[in-house]
């Protein structure tokens, strides 16, 4: 039978005894231990801090315009056709350098 180990992590933190006694009563209204609470609250606003900088929230008036690039890209200037032709010589160059999986 396989044995499953849960990797556990300790977080201490020194607070004035006005914070502590804040929180000890936030805990009991809640109906959770100190510990509980201080972890389900930590957590919520870790997960809204990454949200916040993983997702990117657009107007909609911003949204209209993303979409109307994508939808009707412009056509490429000179300074991007150029830079697409120096990465496909790099890519190709690189296909040319790699080794072959049959030897």
């Amino acid at each position: 039978m396989a044995t499953t180990v849960t990797l556990q992590n300790r977080i201490g933190a020194r607070v004035s005894h006005e914070v502590y006694e804040t929180l000890c009563r936030a805990a009991k209204l809640s109906g959770a231990t100190v510990n509980q609470f201080l972890v389900q609250a930590a957590l919520k606003e870790a997960q809204t801090v990454i949200e916040r900088e993983d997702v990117i929230r657009l107007s909609p008036r911003d949204w209209n315009w993303l979409l109307e690039l994508v939808e009707n890209p412009k056509a490429p200037n000179d300074k991007l056709k150029a830079a697409l032709a120096r990465y496909h010589e790099t890519v190709q160059g690189d296909a040319n350098t790699a080794p072959d999986p049959q030897s």
